[in-house]
């Protein structure tokens, strides 16, 4: 009877260190090379919004006075008779809340069609095309088209006229809507990725419960994706306050709201104005306004809207259930 040999014992063969939790100096020299250059990126990108928060901060803090804020600008070559910036505020405000009015509840709807319909195909892709070319065509070009498509006779109701009715094309509610494209790409992008991160079992789940794809869109997964959708009307807001090239030429330029039309309320969005923006290129050093002290209090202003804004992303992004009113 033979006698079974066993198998001779196997050499184990060298195995690659994967665990990322090792020491990086027993990487090879080309991968510590490029995690060093990471690590002197984000050091210097750091660096970079440090300087520049605390450069501004210096700044803004040395020249900001209370009454800054209640006080409405005025036209005068001596700062200190000048005003301070109530209606640039004012304006800034009015802004990201009308461009998000419009923005948001076409964005949401394309992302759903795009995400949950999507037919006819060539459609959707040209759909898709289209929302990439408004998130990367420039400020100013997207101005320039604004003025000339609302220059028209026809929309004359909607901006400031001249004598013999010619149309300007200038107001806040153009503002609002031409700015509204700036903020759609980024409301479309954090809506889809919401829609496309929820598991299929949930919309089966709905649909076995016999609800119509209608109803489970609206009670099952919007609520889901409220965090994405809220994400991407904080980035359009910040898109939003912080342009100027549009507002610049569709705003009109007045330093006080300028109100056109009789209809309470609406003659504001249907006049002219100015936004922080356009208050600190103003009366920047380089500017015409005189009053570089009142620039850099009002860019510390907007800095801390934007600030704030980027704070509130990243808390809901996180999940932070401090935030759950805005969920």
């Amino acid at each position: 009877m033979t006698a079974i040999q066993s198998p001779p014992p196997r050499q184990d063969r060298p195995r690659l260190r994967t665990d990322p939790s090792g020491s990086w100096r027993a990487w090879p020299l080309r991968d510590r090379i490029l995690l060093g250059l990471c690590w002197a990126a984000g050091l210097f990108l750091i660096f970079v919004a440090a300087a520049i928060t605390l450069y501004m901060a210096f700044k803004g803090i040395q020249f900001l006075r209370p009454n800054l804020l209640w006080t409405r600008p005025e036209a005068a070559i001596d700062q200190s008779k000048s005003g301070g910036f109530l209606d640039p505020m004012l304006g800034t405000l009015l802004i990201i809340v009308g461009a998000l009015a419009i923005a948001a509840p076409l964005g949401i709807a394309t992302a759903v069609w795009l995400t949950e319909y999507g037919k006819p195909t060539w459609l959707a892709r040209m759909v898709e095309s289209g929302v990439e070319v408004i998130a990367g065509t420039p400020a100013i070009v997207l101005a320039l088209f604004g003025l000339a498509f609302f220059s028209q006779g026809g929309l004359g109701f909607l901006s400031t006229t001249g004598e013999g009715g010619a149309v300007f094309g200038r107001s806040l509610l153009i503002c609002c809507t031409v700015l509204s494209l700036e903020a759609l790409p980024m409301i479309v992008g954090a809506t889809r990725e919401g829609l496309m991160s929820t598991p299929r079992h949930v919309r089966e789940a709905s649909y076995a419960l016999g609800k119509t794809r209608a109803a489970t869109i609206h009670r099952v997964l919007l609520p889901t994706a409220r965090p994405n959708i809220a994400t991407g009307c904080a980035l359009g807001m910040g898109r939003v306050a912080g342009d100027t090239a549009v507002v610049l030429l569709l705003g009109g330029g007045t330093l006080q709201l300028a109100a056109n039309g009789s209809i309470p309320g609406l003659n504001t969005l249907q006049g002219t104005g100015s936004t922080l923006t356009t208050y600190v290129y103003a009366n920047s050093p380089s500017g015409e306004g005189g009053a570089p002290e009142k620039a850099y209090a009002a860019a510390f202003l907007l800095l801390l809207l934007v600030l704030a804004l980027n704070w509130a992303v990243d808390r809901i992004a996180r999940g932070d259930g401090r935030l759950g009113w805005i969920r």
